[in-house]
């Protein structure tokens, strides 16, 4: 089967959970035998025809902008771009099956192609504009954002939820039918880095820490919904009873320079490390080092990053929201803290500092839970399946 899948971010365009997603999900696609192309703006370079490998060639479309200034309508332009471009494939080979959309990013191209070709359209909705809002619309362009989500979950023959947060939430917001959508989780490779060797361990830890500190990471966009300033609140809890713990929260995002700010009034720049954007080496490097990983969101539909730290068998503290909350088990694979609460955040950064046998035990069960329940390979097969049962219904039902 060949498809058609749209995404508004991909290597080296990356900025959060939906585009790790998918440059982890169309390889493992590839993989077992599903002819993907994918069509994404080439925002950050990268060639525009990529064979990847023989199932999988990436087509990077140059936008009409160089940077989004008025968002709304300049998604709506590089979407023109897009349908453009598919046209053009399209013409120049077999009709696609299926189209895949990632989000409302790519709707209106994803929409347009649809009805013109009369092919089925899958929708994977990673999070929505009323859920970061915390069901709230914040102007205009939210109102519009959230008018596109329901229009894409509206023209798609199957939505796909990461869980089953998200389920609930697309089924609320958008007033679907239980049926019409599927949850297939988030992944995670857990031999994606090799595991350091002792003396390389010493010496990355010595770059962030002396040897007789804690080191807790967080490492996501510094955004209002990432609960990144419930974290710096709990870090002087923390600090008043255990002096020696260093906090390193990596990212970048709209509040990063509030967050420096805070920390700095807090007087807290020789505990709290913020060094903005690190690559992946270091992403991963950090996971293994650290003592413990925390992700305090305020509003999460899945939390892939929980799911790294997980693999990397760092110790980790989530907020019971969303995602986050399904994806770890409390006191069985991580600790899970009510959202925005600082001091029950601190006491359980402090619980899992001070008590390392469970901490380290904890960590060992949440890799096996993702070496069984959330590897790639296993997540590929349940979407391909899931193309499979909705090529075969196109089929069999008439399309006026």
């Amino acid at each position: 089967m060949r498809i058609l899948m749209l995404s508004w971010e991909y290597p080296p365009h990356l900025q959060g959970g939906m585009g790790a997603h998918v440059v982890d999900l169309v390889p493992a696609l590839a993989a077992q035998g599903v002819e993907v192309t994918l069509l994404t703006p080439r925002w950050r370079g990268g060639d525009e025809i990529e064979k990847v490998s023989a199932n999988l060639t990436v087509y990077r479309v140059l936008p009409p902008v160089t940077e989004l200034s008025n968002y709304y309508a300049d998604v709506v332009q590089t979407n023109i771009a897009m349908e453009q471009f598919a046209h053009r494939l399209w013409a120049q080979g077999q009709p696609f099956d299926l189209i895949h959309a990632h989000d409302w990013l790519v709707s209106f191209a994803a929409e347009a192609l649809k009805k013109i070709y009369k092919t089925p359209l899958v929708a994977t909705i990673h999070a929505t504009e009323r859920g970061r809002g915390r069901g709230m619309l914040a102007g205009e362009m939210s109102e519009a954002i959230n008018g596109a989500e329901w229009f894409l979950t509206y023209e798609a023959w199957r939505v796909i939820a990461t869980s089953r947060f998200m389920l609930n939430e697309v089924c609320s917001f958008f007033q679907l039918p239980d049926d019409k959508v599927t949850i297939i989780p988030n992944g995670v490779n857990p031999h994606r880095r090799p595991l350091l060797a002792p003396e390389e361990w010493e010496q990355v830890r010595a770059e962030w820490v002396a040897p007789h500190e804690h080191l807790v990471y967080y490492i996501g966009r510094i955004q209002q919904e990432k609960g990144v300033d419930v974290l710096v609140d709990a870090t002087w809890q923390v600090l008043k009873q255990d002096p020696d713990v260093k906090f390193v929260l990596a990212g970048t995002g709209a509040l990063l320079d509030d967050v420096r700010w805070r920390v700095a009034v807090m007087h807290l720049n020789d505990r709290v490390v913020l060094p903005g954007y690190v690559n992946d080496t270091t992403r991963d490097n950090l996971y293994q080092i650290a003592d413990l990983a925390v992700f305090p969101s305020l509003y999460e539909p899945f939390g892939i990053v929980a799911l790294e730290a997980m693999a990397a068998r760092c110790p980790v503290i989530v907020s019971d929201v969303g995602g986050l909350g399904e994806v770890v088990e409390n006191n069985v694979t991580g600790l899970k803290v009510m959202p925005g609460r600082s001091d029950l955040l601190a006491d359980a950064i402090l619980e899992s500092l001070h008590n390392r046998a469970h901490a380290a035990q904890m960590a060992e069960r949440a890799y096996q839970v993702v070496c069984q329940e959330y590897s790639w390979e296993h997540i590929a097969r349940a979407t391909a399946e899931l193309y499979q049962e909705i090529i075969r219904l196109r089929q069999i039902v008439p399309w006026n």
